[in-house]
C-alpha cells in the first residue's frame, strides 16, 4: 500500500455521501474534511459519516495544506469552478460527471491541471466496475463477431418539482446531462464518436429536456440507439448486437451488475458480479490513488480524451436537440 491519502468533499449532498461510504473501504483513504457553503450542513455530513473537519466554505477548505485529494459532487454547473479552485489549490480532482457543461469548460480545467501540474479525472465510475470492464473484454475479444448495435437506456420517473436542480436550467437540468450521459458513455466506449446524430427531446415547462432519443450513426453501418427520461421507468440496461450474438449489461448496467451472453448456436450464459460490498465508487477512488502514487496528473483508464470525447458528443446532442444553457453556452453556440 502506497501513502495514506487525506480527502475532502466538496458538495454534501446524496452521492457524495455514497462516495464516502465506499471510501472507508479502502485502507490507503482517509477521510477528511467535508466542505459546504452551509456550515451546520457541513458538519452534519461529516459526523454521520466519520470525517474528521467540516468547512463552510469551499474557499477555506482547499486553503487546508492537509487536504490531498477533493471529490467534486457539486451541480454540474459548478464542475468548472470549483475543479478550477481545486487545482489552483494544487488539490487532486476527481470531478463527478457530467464532468462539465460542455468541452470548451472541459477543456479549461485540463488546461488548469498540467499548468500546476495537478491530477484530474472525471468520476465516471461506471469505467471501474468489475462488470464493465468484462464486458468491454468481450466487445474487444471478437468471439462474438464485430459489434453492429448498442442499444442503451436510463430513466426513471422524476415527479415534476420546478424547483428541483433536475428541471434548473441555470444548474444543467435535465435528463441528458444528469443520466442520459450513460447511454452516450456505452456508445463512446465501444463503437467510438459517431458520424451523425439525430435526436428527439421533449422539455418540461422550466425549458429543461425532460426526455431524450438519440440515433448515432457511424460510417461503417453501426447504430446506437440511446434514451434518457425523467418522465418514466426503463430497465436501465445496455444491450450490444454482434454479427453472431448478443451481450446485454443487465439492470442496473452502469452499477455492479451481472452480464447475459449468447452466441449463435450456444446457450445464453450469465457472468455474475464479481462485486461484493459497497455501492461501487471504491474502484474509481482506488484507481485516483494509485495515480497519485505514480506522480500521474492522467487517468490512463479514463483519460482526458475520453472525457473531451465525451463532451463533444453531448455538445453535438444538445444542439441537434436545441438543449441550452445561456449562462455558460454563449462562447460555443451563440
Amino acid at each position: 500500500m502506497g501513502k495514506k491519502y487525506n480527502w475532502a468533499i466538496l458538495g454534501c449532498g446524496k452521492i457524495a455521501r455514497k462516495f464516502s461510504n465506499d471510501l472507508k473501504l479502502l485502507p490507503n483513504a482517509n477521510l477528511y474534511a467535508a466542505a459546504s457553503r452551509d456550515l451546520k450542513k457541513a458538519e452534519d455530513f461529516a459526523s454521520e459519516n466519520g470525517f474528521e473537519k467540516a468547512y463552510g466554505s469551499y474557499e477555506e477548505m482547499v486553503a487546508d495544506p492537509n487536504v490531498d485529494a477533493v471529490y467534486v459532487a457539486t451541480p454540474h454547473s459548478h464542475h468548472h469552478e470549483h475543479a478550477m479552485l481545486c487545482l489552483n489549490h494544487k488539490k487532486a480532482v476527481l470531478c463527478e460527471k457530467a464532468f462539465a457543461l460542455n468541452k470548451n469548460e472541459a477543456e479549461e480545467m485540463m488546461a488548469c491541471a498540467k499548468k500546476n501540474n495537478t491530477f484530474l479525472m472525471e468520476a465516471f465510475w461506471t469505467m471501474f466496475q468489475p462488470s464493465f470492464k468484462k464486458a468491454m473484454e468481450i466487445v474487444k475479444s471478437g468471439e462474438l463477431g464485430k459489434l453492429k448495435v448498442v442499444r442503451s437506456d436510463f430513466a426513471f420517473n422524476a415527479l415534476f418539482d420546478e424547483n428541483k436542480r433536475l428541471y434548473n436550467v441555470k444548474l444543467g437540468g435535465g435528463s441528458l446531462l444528469d443520466i442520459g450521459i450513460y447511454p452516450v458513455f456505452a456508445a463512446l466506449t465501444s463503437l467510438g464518436k459517431p458520424e451523425i446524430i439525430k435526436t428527439f427531446a421533449d422539455f418540461a415547462s422550466t425549458g429543461s429536456e425532460e426526455s431524450i432519443s438519440m440515433i448515432f450513426k457511424y460510417k461503417d453501418g453501426q447504430m446506437a440507439n440511446l434514451t434518457s427520461s425523467f418522465a418514466a421507468f426503463s430497465p436501465t440496461q445496455t444491450e450490444y448486437w454482434f454479427e453472431k450474438g448478443y451481450m446485454v449489461l443487465n439492470p442496473k448496467w452502469h452499477a455492479p451488475t451481472n452480464i447475459t451472453v449468447w452466441k449463435d448456436g450456444g446457450e445464453i450464459q450469465t457472468f455474475p458480479s464479481e462485486h461484493k460490498e459497497g455501492f461501487g465508487y471504491q474502484y474509481e477512488a482506488a484507481h485516483v490513488m494509485e495515480c497519485l502514487d505514480a506522480g500521474k496528473i492522467e487517468s490512463n483508464k479514463m483519460p482526458w480524451q475520453m472525457s473531451l470525447d465525451l463532451m463533444e458528443t453531448l455538445d453535438r446532442v444538445r444542439i441537434d436537440a436545441g438543449i441550452f444553457f445561456p449562462d455558460h453556452d454563449k462562447s460555443m453556440f451563440f
